[in-house]
C-alpha cells in the first residue's frame, strides 16, 4: 500500500542481510558501524520530485484553422502517425508561447523540464515559416539550420522529425537532414 512503509521493509531487510556476512570483533568498531547503519548513511533518504503537468492549451489543428500556420502544419504535426492512428497535436503553454514570439520574428528561450516538448517549440515555428515562404520562393535551398551540441542530440532529433516528416513519401513538403561529419560523400552532396 504505502511505498514509504514498502522501503523502509526493504531497507530494513538489505541492512540485516549486509550485516550478515561480517562479524565484528572489537566492541569500538562494532558499535561505530551499528551508529553509522542506524544514522543511514549508506543509504539516503528517499527522493521525491513533483513531475509538472504542463497545461495543454491547444492544438496545431486549431492554430491551422485559425490561420495562425500554415495549412500543411495540421497533417504533419500529428501524433500517432508512426502507429497508423493519427491524432490532433495538443500543445502546452509555454510552446504556445514560442510559438507567438517566432510568429512575431522575436528570439526566444525555452526552457523546461525533460519530455515537454522543447523541440516542438522550434520545430513547428521553423517548418511553419519555411512552409510560407515556400509559396513565394520555390527555389530548393537551405532554409534553417539547427546546431546541437551533440551527435547523439542531433541523431535523436533527426528521428523525432522523423515521426512528423517521414511519412511523405517522394514529395515531402519539407525535406531535412543531418550533417555531423560521419555520413559520407554521396550524404553530404545531398544535403
Amino acid at each position: 500500500d504505502n511505498v514509504f512503509l514498502f522501503r523502509d521493509q526493504l531497507i530494513e531487510e538489505y541492512s540485516s542481510f549486509s550485516r550478515s556476512f561480517v562479524r565484528i570483533q572489537a566492541k569500538d568498531i562494532r558499535d561505530e558501524i551499528a551508529d553509522q547503519y542506524e544514522a543511514g548513511r549508506y543509504w539516503p533518504e528517499p527522493l521525491i520530485q513533483i513531475n509538472p503537468n504542463y497545461q495543454r492549451k491547444g492544438t496545431v489543428q486549431s492554430l491551422v484553422q485559425e490561420g495562425v500556420l500554415h495549412p500543411a502544419c495540421a497533417e504533419i504535426f500529428q501524433v500517432g502517425k508512426t502507429e497508423g492512428a493519427p491524432q490532433p497535436l495538443h500543445l502546452y503553454t509555454h510552446q504556445l508561447q514560442a510559438l507567438a514570439k517566432g510568429q512575431d520574428q522575436k528570439s526566444f528561450v525555452v526552457t523546461t523540464g525533460t519530455g515537454s516538448g522543447k523541440s516542438l517549440s522550434f520545430f513547428i515555428p521553423i517548418i511553419d515559416r519555411i512552409l510560407k515562404n515556400k509559396t513565394t520562393d520555390t527555389s530548393p535551398r537551405t532554409r534553417a539550420i539547427i546546431i546541437y551540441p551533440m551527435n547523439a542530440l542531433a541523431n535523436s532529433q533527426l528521428e523525432e522529425l522523423g515521426k512528423f516528416l517521414g511519412d511523405y513519401g517522394d514529395q515531402p513538403p519539407v525535406t531535412f537532414g543531418r550533417y555531423t561529419g560521419q555520413e559520407d560523400d554521396e550524404e553530404r552532396q545531398r544535403q
